[in-house]
């Protein structure tokens, strides 16, 4: 294979290797500088045009992008907005969206530039319904006729926030490095809207550049070029596409999608109630090693490293109330308990001891362990494990660890 691989998750599908699609040189802007004369002009920054593909989704993307190089606060970005064609195709696009929504609609536009496309759809409703736009630029005509707030669309904040019944994204994901990213956020921003929410997203469409070779399509600030795969792909993340097509006569790629997350809501749940579990654990078990300390047990802690230690560190297993560790791997002994200080002895050391209480946190292995421990001839009134927030008994504790 000739085609140069390189190491690059793509944007869209994480795929971890890319292969060199165009290496266009360096350029200024194209789009979003506007000098303001001929000196500015020859004198902008120059940005590499390093544009590789993925060979799972078929994207594309500059890999060498930055951020810090546009100036979105200044100029909003102006696209085909006044040709006749294209006003008929922005007119198609708001039927489409106006058929899927009710009367009085809230609608979020997120990029609006200068606003023409939501101040649109504001004039199809005779303004019956709220319309939002967000946009961080702050040119004078943006957000004529429209709720508008010059500041970048925050998902997660804003969907709970306006309970939007549709989002429109026209020609902004292909100005991200990670597009995926404001579609997970939309599509969990969503949850706690109880009606339900629609998505319209829009982007140029790189399948004719594939077929006729054209490379003016390849500037610095579109640092991602969809494919109808690849926009497919990331439509897939927010929800179910129920219309996916071209407009323009192919030179775009759209998609209305039924924002749904049922399976991520049910990990989710799954993650918070770990969480809260968790917090009930690490305190459940504090008190009960509190109170082997205060009673005067005997108390050693089988192992020093790697799951030990994350024991002593989770649960406050400190040097001074719990100074016995000890370990089946003579080459750790004499070494110490990182983060807690306590010398880590061979497990000889607890012969002829007589102890209350022998603790392992390696649960995995604590069978091998306990028959060592007989093997060797260590005395303990019994030996605990932790499971289900408690530390219970190996020997007689209902667990899996058998």
């Amino acid at each position: 294979m000739t085609n140069e691989l390189v190491k690059a998750p793509c944007p869209v599908c994480q795929h971890s290797v890319a292969v060199q699609f165009f290496n266009g040189g360096a350029h200024p802007l194209a789009t979003l500088g506007w000098p303001s004369s001929k000196e500015d002009a020859l004198e902008m920054p120059r940005h590499p045009h390093d544009f590789v593909q993925c060979p799972s989704c078929t994207h594309v993307w500059n890999r060498s992008f930055s951020y810090d190089a546009i100036p979105y606060q200044n100029n909003p970005n102006r696209m085909y907005n006044k040709g006749g064609l294209w006003k008929g195709h922005l007119a198609k696009t708001r039927d489409l969206l106006m058929d899927n929504l009710g009367g009085h609609p809230t609608v979020i536009d997120v990029g609006c530039g200068e606003g023409h496309f939501v101040r649109g759809l504001s004039e199809s409703y005779s303004a019956a319904g709220r319309f939002i736009g967000f946009d961080p630029s702050t040119a004078a005509e943006t957000g004529q006729g429209v709720e508008f707030y010059a500041k970048y669309f925050e998902p997660l904040e804003h969907m709970r926030e306006f309970s939007p019944d549709a989002v429109v994204i026209r020609h902004v994901l292909e100005h991200l490095t990670n597009p995926s990213a404001i579609l997970d956020e939309l599509a969990w921003g969503s949850i706690t809207n109880s009606k339900g929410c629609w998505l319209f997203a829009e982007v140029p469409c790189i399948d004719r550049v594939m077929k006729t070779g054209r490379l003016a399509d390849f500037f610095y600030e579109h640092t991602s070029h969809f494919t109808t795969e690849s926009f497919r792909r990331l439509m897939e993340r927010a929800g179910t596409i129920m219309e996916l097509g071209h407009g323009y006569d192919g030179e775009v790629v759209y998609a209305l999608v039924q924002i749904k997350t049922p399976n991520l809501i049910s990990n989710a749940m799954s993650s918070t109630t770990f969480c809260n579990e968790a917090e009930k654990s690490r305190a459940n078990i504090q008190a009960q090693l509190d109170e082997m300390h205060r009673s005067g047990a005997r108390v050693a802690i089988w192992g020093g490293t790697g799951k030990a230690a994350a024991f002593m560190h989770q649960f406050n297993a400190d040097a001074e109330r719990f100074p016995l560790v000890v370990d089946s791997d003579p080459e750790k002994a004499g070494t110490f308990v990182p983060g807690t200080g306590q010398q880590i002895q061979y497990r000889d050391v607890l012969k002829g001891e007589s102890l209350d209480f022998v603790i392992i946190p390696t649960q995995w292995r604590a069978r091998d362990i306990e028959a060592e421990i007989l093997r060797e001839g260590i005395v303990a009134r019994d030996i605990l494990i932790e499971h289900k927030g408690s530390l219970i008994s190996l020997r007689t504790g209902s667990h899996p660890y058998k």
